[in-house]
C-alpha cells in the first residue's frame, strides 16, 4: 500500500442547489395561501419590494403565456452584479410590471411626489371626508357558532340564576356536533356541585335548539329527537336501544324475528330514524377557520374551444419600489449603502422572476391538460382519460417532479366547476377499444348504475362487473368493491329495502 500526497485533477458531475434555486423551486409548489404568506413575509424583510395594487396597474395583466419571460427553474440566471446594470434590470423590470415607460431622474422625482411616498417607501393612504360614511360594503357577517346559539337560549332557561354558571360549562363541553364530551360526574367534580344539580342543568340544555344537542351518545341524540316529535313509542326506543347497529347494517329480518314485527314494520321504523338529524350541531358555524378555494387557473369555453387564463388575482404582483430605486440611483459615493442596496434589489428581483416562472409553468401544465382531457369538459367525468405525469412531462418538455410540483394544491375553475388539477391525473384500467379509461369515470358509472336499480333487489358487485363489461369496461370485482368504497356506497345487502 503506497502513503502519500497527491495532486490530481478529475472531473466530476454533481447539482449545486443555490438558495435562489431553492427558492423558486418552493415557491412553485407554494398554493395561493402560502406563496401570498411567504409574498408578505418577504416585503417585510425586503424594504426594496412592494406590492402592486390593481389600481395601479390600471387593469388586470395579460396571462402569463403573453409575457414569454421568466426564470428558468433549473438553469442559469445571470445577476446583475454592477449598479449600472442593476439599475437597468429594475427599470426594465418595473417597465414590465406597470407597463410604464423608461423614466429620467427628474420624472422619478415627480413620480413619488404624486404617489405620496415618504422617506421609508411606505405609501401614505388617500383619506377623504367621504371615508367617515358607512356603507353596508364596509361589514362583514359573522356566522353564529352553536355555544353563542346555546348561551343566547341560556340566558332565558327556566332554571335558577345559580345555576347558569353550570349551563354554562355544559355548554362550553360540547364537541361541534352538539355531543357532550364530559360526563356528568366530571363537571359536578370540576363544579364541587351536587350530581342531581348537573343533570337537571343538562335536561333542560337538551330542550334547547337545535333538537338533540346535549345528548351524551347517539342514541340519546335520537331518542330526544323523537320524543320533541311526539313519535316515541317502546318499539322505537328498543330498537334504537338494542338493535341501532343492526339497523345500520340494515338486517331488518333479524330485527323483526326479534320483535315478533312483520319486515314492512321495521323498515318503517328504520326510515323515521334514518329522518332524524344524528349531528345537531354540524348546521352552525365551526370554531376553526374557513379556508376558501382561490383557483390559479380558469378554463372558459368560447365558440367550442377552452380558453386557459392565470387568475391574476390569486398570484401577488410586486415590482421594485422607486423609491430605492431613487437612492441607488444617487448612491454612488457610498459603497456600503450600494451594496446593501444590490443585494435587496438582486433579490427583489429573482423573487418577482420565480413569481412570473410560476404562471408560466402553471399555464403551460394546465393548458396540455385541458388538451388531453377535453372529453371530460365537453361530455362529463365519464370521459376522463387516465393521465400520467410523465405524458403531461413529455408534452411540455419539463421533468416529472416540476409537473407534480406545479399542480400540488393548486385549483382550476372550469364550465363544469372548481376541480384540484390533481383530479385530472387519475390511473385507471384499459377499456375493449384499447383506450385508457380513468377510475373517476368507472366510479362515475358505478354512482349510475346504483341510482338506477330496484332499491328491493339491488346489484350485487359481480352485477356490475358484468354491467360494467357491456360498457366496454374489463374490471374485476374486487375493483369495483374497492370504488364503491371510496364512494361511500353501500353494499347490495346494505342498500336492499323490504
Amino acid at each position: 500500500m503506497k502513503l502519500g500526497y497527491d495532486l490530481t485533477i478529475e472531473q466530476t458531475q454533481k447539482l449545486v442547489m443555490t438558495p435562489e434555486l431553492i427558492q423558486a423551486i418552493q415557491i412553485l409548489q407554494f398554493n395561493t395561501q402560502e406563496l401570498d404568506n411567504y409574498v408578505q413575509e418577504q416585503i417585510l424583510v425586503n424594504p426594496v419590494l412592494e406590492q402592486v395594487s390593481p389600481a395601479d396597474t390600471g387593469e388586470a395583466s395579460s396571462s402569463s403565456r403573453d409575457r414569454g419571460e421568466g426564470l428558468e427553474i433549473g438553469g442559469h440566471a445571470e445577476r446583475p452584479d454592477s449598479g449600472q446594470e442593476l439599475r437597468e434590470r429594475t427599470r426594465e423590470l418595473n417597465s414590465e410590471t406597470l407597463g410604464s415607460n423608461e423614466l429620467s431622474s427628474k420624472e422619478w422625482a415627480e413620480h413619488i411626489k404624486e404617489r405620496e411616498y415618504d422617506d421609508i417607501s411606505y405609501r401614505q393612504g388617500d383619506y377623504t371626508k367621504e371615508d367617515k360614511d358607512y356603507s353596508f360594503e364596509q361589514f362583514v357577517t359573522s356566522d353564529v357558532t352553536l355555544s353563542e346559539h346555546l348561551m343566547f337560549q341560556l340566558q332565558f332557561a327556566a332554571i335558577k340564576p345559580s345555576y347558569r354558571n353550570i349551563g354554562r360549562y355544559i355548554i362550553e363541553s360540547l364537541d361541534d356536533n352538539g355531543y357532550m364530551t364530559l360526563t356528568v360526574e366530571e363537571i359536578a367534580r370540576a363544579l364541587s356541585v351536587s350530581r342531581e344539580k348537573v343533570e337537571l342543568v343538562l335536561q333542560a340544555i337538551q330542550g334547547f335548539e337545535p333538537v338533540g344537542v346535549g345528548a351524551r351518545d347517539l342514541g340519546e341524540c335520537l331518542l330526544i329527537q323523537l320524543e320533541s316529535r311526539g313519535q316515541l313509542d317502546q318499539q322505537v326506543k328498543r330498537v334504537i336501544d338494542d338493535y341501532l347497529e343492526d339497523l345500520a347494517d340494515n338486517r331488518l329480518s333479524a330485527i323483526a324475528r326479534e320483535l315478533g314485527a312483520t319486515v314492512q314494520e321495521v323498515q318503517e321504523i328504520c326510515d323515521l330514524i334514518r329522518s332524524l338529524e344524528p349531528k345537531p350541531g354540524r348546521q352552525f358555524a365551526s370554531q376553526s377557520t374557513t379556508r376558501y378555494i382561490v383557483p390559479d387557473i380558469i378554463v372558459e369555453e368560447v365558440n367550442g374551444e377552452y380558453l386557459v387564463t392565470v387568475n391574476e388575482s390569486s398570484t401577488p404582483r410586486l415590482m421594485v419600489s422607486s423609491y430605492y430605486e431613487k437612492v441607488l440611483q444617487e448612491s454612488n459615493n457610498d459603497p456600503n449603502l450600494t451594496k446593501f442596496l444590490s443585494g435587496r434589489l438582486n433579490s427583489a428581483i429573482w423573487l418577482i422572476r420565480s413569481i412570473e416562472q410560476r404562471k408560466q409553468t402553471i399555464y403551460n401544465v394546465v393548458s396540455a391538460v385541458v388538451k388531453y382531457q377535453q372529453g371530460f369538459f365537453d361530455k362529463g367525468p365519464k370521459h376522463l382519460k387516465t393521465l400520467t405525469l410523465k405524458q403531461i412531462a413529455e408534452e411540455v418538455g419539463i421533468h416529472e417532479s416540476t409537473v407534480s410540483r406545479s399542480i400540488n394544491g393548486k385549483y382550476m375553475q372550469s364550465p363544469r366547476g372548481v376541480y384540484e388539477i390533481k383530479y385530472f391525473f387519475t390511473s385507471g384500467v384499459a377499456g375493449n377499444q384499447g383506450e385508457g379509461i380513468s377510475s373517476q369515470s368507472i366510479k362515475s358509472f358505478i354512482k349510475e348504475i346504483v341510482s338506477g336499480e330496484d332499491p328491493k333487489a339491488p346489484y350485487s358487485d359481480q352485477d356490475m362487473v358484468q354491467l360494467l363489461k357491456g360498457k366496454g369496461i374489463e374490471i374485476s370485482r374486487r375493483t369495483v368493491a374497492k370504488y364503491r368504497d371510496e364512494l361511500n356506497i353501500l353494499s347490495s345487502s346494505k342498500r336492499k329495502r323490504y
